[in-house]
C-alpha cells in the first residue's frame, strides 16, 4: 500500500459502471473516502448507493466543476474512459493525478505477481497460468481483465499468494507502474487505434508491463509477434522467447505437432504433444507455450505443468463450441475483438464456413481478415456498425455472398438457412461489441442461447 496516500482527501472514482463500483468499494473497504463521479447527469445516485451495498459516498453526475476537481488527491478513472473526455482535462488543469482503476488496485496488492498483456490471447493464457499454478499452490487469484476485477479481490491477496492479473490497453493507459515477477506480451497486432491513436503508443503502453522489471526478474515474449524489437530495447528483464514456426536455442517452441521446451542447462523436454490439448489451433498453442515459461519462471515443477496444461479446457466465448444442430457446428469466439483474433480463428476452420461478423467500429483495416475467406468462409453474415466496410473490402479482395441483419436474432435465422450439414457456423466479429452489447460475453451468451434454442 502507498503510505502517502490520506485517508482524508478524498479520491475520485470516475466511471459508475463495474469497475468503477468496485474501485469505490475497496477505497471504502481500506477507510479512504471516495468521491463516485460519472458524466451522466441522469444516472439514479440512490440506485449507485444500493449497489454499493447501501455503503454511502459522494455521488458527483454531470459536468465536473474546478472546485470539486481541487478537492481530490487522485482519481481512478475506469478503463472503458478515454482520457480525451472534458472531465479530464478539469482534472489535469487542477493538478489531479489520474491513474486507473488497476493501478488503485497495485497499491492495496501483496504478495507475487504474474501480469499478462499483449493483443490476443491474453484471457486463455491468464486462465491457464491460474490452472497451472492451483495444481501447485494454495493462494492463486485470477483476476483483472478476465472477468474478476482486481480492485474487487487486492485486499484479499497476502504475502503468501500469488496473482495473476489481465491487463487490457484500456486498463494499462492510466497505469504509472507495475513491477510483477513474470510478465508476458502474448503478441502485438494493430488493435484500439482509435482510441491509442497510433501503433507506437499501442506499444508503448503494452510495454508497461516490465519498464519496471528488474534484472532477476522475467518477460515472456513472442518470437514471431512484430514489434518486439521495440520492446526487448527497453526492458531490464530476463528475455524468455517462444515460437510456433522455429526451433530455439533457449525457451518454448512448437517441433513436429510437440511442445518442447529448453529451459537454461536443463535438458529438453517434451511438455506435450498437441493433439492431446483440449484446445485447438497454433495461436491457442503460442498461449500454451507462454504459460508453460511463466509458470517454469514461477517455479512450478515441470510434471505439474504438463498435468495441468492437459487438463484445461477453452475459456468461454473464444473458439468454444457451443453444439452441433442438423449436422452443423457452432463456434462462439465473441472474444474475436480484432481482425487478428478473427484471421486466427478462420485459420483453424477445416469445414465450408458461415462467418457471423461486425460490430463497434474501431477504425481497423480488414483487408487480413478478407484475405482468409478465400477457401474457407461460403457466406458472411455481417451486422453492426463495420457491416458496411467490411462488406466493402469483400467486394474488393475476396468476393464471397453476404447478407446485413440487425440483430443476433436474424444473424442466427440466416446462418441457419445458408449452413448445410458438414458446415460450421462461427461468430468471430473482429470487431468490439459496444454498438450492441455491454461486452463480448453478452454478445456470446446471447449467440449460444439463440443457437441453443432449437438444438
Amino acid at each position: 500500500m502507498n503510505e502517502s496516500w490520506s485517508k482524508e482527501i478524498p479520491i475520485m472514482v470516475a466511471g459508475a459502471g463495474r469497475s468503477g463500483l468496485n474501485a469505490v468499494r475497496l477505497l471504502q473497504k481500506a477507510g479512504f473516502t471516495p468521491v463516485l463521479y460519472d458524466e451522466n447527469a441522469k444516472l439514479d445516485k440512490a440506485a449507485l448507493i444500493e449497489k454499493l451495498e447501501g455503503n454511502a459516498c459522494e455521488i458527483i453526475l454531470g459536468e465536473l466543476k474546478e472546485e470539486d476537481a481541487r478537492r481530490m488527491q487522485m482519481c481512478a478513472s475506469s478503463p472503458g474512459i478515454p482520457l480525451t473526455r472534458p472531465f479530464v482535462k478539469v482534472l489535469r488543469e487542477a493538478g489531479v493525478p489520474i491513474i486507473s482503476e488497476i493501478a488503485l488496485a497495485y497499491h492495496f496488492h501483496k504478495g507475487r505477481l504474474i501480469a499478462v498483456t499483449g493483443t490476443n490471447g491474453k484471457t486463455t493464457t491468464t486462465a491457464l497460468v491460474g490452472h497451472i499454478l492451483r495444481g501447485f499452490m494454495d493462494k492463486v487469484f485470477v483476476l483483472g481483465n478476465i472477468g474478476h476485477a482486481w480492485s474487487d479481490e487486492a485486499l484479499d491477496t497476502t504475502d503468501d499468494s500469488i496473482t495473476v492479473v489481465e491487463m487490457s490497453s484500456f486498463q494499462m493507459e492510466s497505469l504509472p507502474m507495475v513491477d510483477p515477477e513474470v510478465s508476458i506480451i502474448t503478441n502485438i497486432t494493430p488493435d484500439h487505434l482509435d482510441r491509442h491513436g497510433s501503433m507506437e503508443n499501442y506499444v508503448d503502453i503494452k510495454m508497461k508491463v516490465t519498464l519496471s522489471q528488474k534484472e532477476n526478474e522475467y518477460l515472456v515474449l513472442n518470437r514471431e509477434s512484430a514489434w518486439m524489437d521495440r520492446v526487448v530495447s527497453r526492458t531490464k528483464a530476463q528475455i524468455l522467447w517462444f515460437s510456433s514456426v522455429r526451433e530455439l536455442k533457449e525457451g518454448c517452441f512448437l517441433r513436429d505437432g510437440e511442445i518442447i521446451l529448453r529451459w537454461k542447462d536443463e535438458p529438453e523436454e517434451v511438455i506435450c504433444d498437441t493433439a492431446d490439448l483440449h484446445l485447438i489451433g497454433k495461436f491457442n498453442y503460442e498461449n500454451v507455450m507462454g504459460a508453460v515459461l511463466i509458470t517454469k519462471a514461477a517455479g512450478v515443477p515441470l510434471e505439474v505443468i504438463r498435468k495441468q496444461v492437459l487438463s484445461f479446457t477453452a475459456v468461454p466465448h473464444r473458439m468454444e463450441y457451443v453444439c452441433t444442430k442438423d449436422g452443423v457446428d457452432y463456434y462462439n469466439d465473441s472474444k474475436g475483438t480484432n481482425v487478428d483474433s478473427t484471421v486466427k480463428a478462420l485459420e483453424i476452420m477445416t469445414k465450408p464456413t458461415v462467418l457471423i461478423a461486425g460490430g463497434f467500429d474501431k477504425g481497423a483495416d480488414y483487408s487480413e481478415m478478407v484475405e482468409k475467406f478465400k477457401g474457407t468462409v461460403k457466406y458472411l453474415i455481417l451486422m453492426g456498425e463495420t457491416a458496411k466496410a467490411i462488406a466493402a473490402c469483400t467486394d474488393k479482395i475476396c468476393p464471397v455472398p453476404y447478407c446485413f441483419v440487425g440483430s443476433m436474432e436474424e444473424a442466427v435465422k440466416a446462418a441457419e438457412e445458408k449452413a448445410e450439414p458438414g458446415d460450421t457456423v462461427l461468430l468471430s466479429p473482429a470487431c468490439a461489441s459496444w454498438d450492441m452489447y455491454p461486452n463480448f460475453e453478452v454478445r456470446g451468451e446471447h449467440f449460444k442461447r439463440l443457437v441453443r434454442e432449437e438444438a
